[in-house]
């Protein structure tokens, strides 16, 4: 069965191994046995609540109990470019004209902003190829939004989620060729590498800080602004389904969208329910939804050091909820403890 848990000190081994198959672009999960160490430090610190909230780093492993292997980790940052700078591209526009020679044109630019910096971050969703099947991504990357809704005054008003951005087959990025590389002479790679490890002040060095214009870009650069990689088209997806929506910021290396939303208008902050473990009575049975009948349920205890979660086929009754005892388990919980649920999937009729 699999389960999504807080990390442990124990998780680091299998966490450089897990960031070994991420491959470029992804700065927060790097193959760096020190840098690993050091953040698996600040969550293990962040779970314990021994660090202020706004330099907490809670990162989540998906765990398939059955092995013991690790198949998963995403991350939440509670709030950005407190202590290092946060670039990124807004897109914007300017327009000239010339009423002598009846000539109007609007030209989309991009401006160097730090408008995101204090936001909190959803981050570093990665799951191993072989378990991307049936709802495994799903459970990883949606378990975020439970936590935030059962936790929500540990995060800032507004949640940000850089997205990787577009590469080809052979790994170049467009977008970095036809602009980044002109500023910082040297590979997309060895730029991620230096981003990955706080080193940001030579961004500010050498970025131009006058509107670029979108035009003088060549045009497979044009082409990718606001794409995503391949693999993280379903990423992207979820994200969505739970509230972030693109707002015209990107990443300033590979120009890969910036999801933003407000905490409080998140899905699972207005859907998700507490509920009792305990028995549910047939009357309670009869009178559930029938849609909820076949409905997965994220479920999570309400424990902040020890939180974890499952996919459950047990629907919320009433403030009760029938958890097989296997999955109390998993929870770490027993009747009569509360537990967090929330409907997998969008319902067709949240009211219901």
């Amino acid at each position: 069965m699999l389960v999504v848990r807080a990390i442990t000190a124990n998780d680091l081994d299998a966490l450089y191994v897990m960031a070994t198959q991420v491959g470029s672009g992804m700065t927060t999960l790097k193959p760096d046995m020190k840098m690993m160490g050091d953040r698996l430090a600040i969550a293990v610190a962040s779970f314990a609540e021994t660090i202020p909230p706004e330099k907490r780093d809670y990162m989540f492993v998906m765990e398939d109990t059955d092995n013991g292997r690790i198949a998963g980790v995403c991350a939440i940052k509670g709030a950005v470019g407190l202590t290092e700078p946060f670039y990124n591209y807004r897109i914007g526009t300017l327009v000239h004209s010339s009423r002598e020679l009846d000539v109007f044109t609007r030209m989309d630019t991009l401006y160097l902003s730090n408008d995101l910096t204090g936001s909190t971050e959803l981050c570093s969703l990665f799951l191993a190829p072989d378990y991307r099947t049936g709802n495994n991504g799903k459970l990883l990357s949606k378990s975020r939004f439970l936590f935030i809704a059962q936790f929500p005054h540990l995060f800032t008003e507004k949640l940000i989620a850089e997205m990787r951005g577009y590469q080809e087959e052979s790994g170049r990025s467009p977008f970095y060729e036809g602009l980044g590389r002109h500023f910082f002479k040297m590979d997309f790679d060895h730029v991620d590498d230096l981003t990955a490890v706080g080193k940001k002040s030579f961004i500010a060095e050498l970025m131009p800080r006058q509107p670029l214009y979108v035009a003088y870009l060549p045009e497979d650069a044009q082409e990718v602004i606001g794409k995503v990689h391949m693999s993280t088209a379903p990423a992207r997806r979820l994200l969505e389904q739970e509230g972030l929506y693109f707002e015209g910021y990107v990443d300033i290396f590979d120009a890969g969208p910036v999801l933003q939303a407000r905490v409080s208008e998140l899905r699972a902050m207005r859907e998700s329910t507490l509920a009792e473990i305990g028995l549910t009575t047939d009357w309670d049975s009869a009178c559930a939804p029938e849609s909820a009948a076949a409905e997965p349920m994220l479920v999570s205890n309400t424990t902040l050091k020890d939180f974890r979660m499952i996919l459950s086929q047990s629907v919320p009754v009433n403030g009760a909820i029938a958890l097989p005892e296997a999955e109390q388990q998993l929870l770490h919980c027993h009747t009569g403890d509360t537990v967090r649920t929330l409907t997998l999937n969008l319902r067709k009729n949240p009211h219901v």
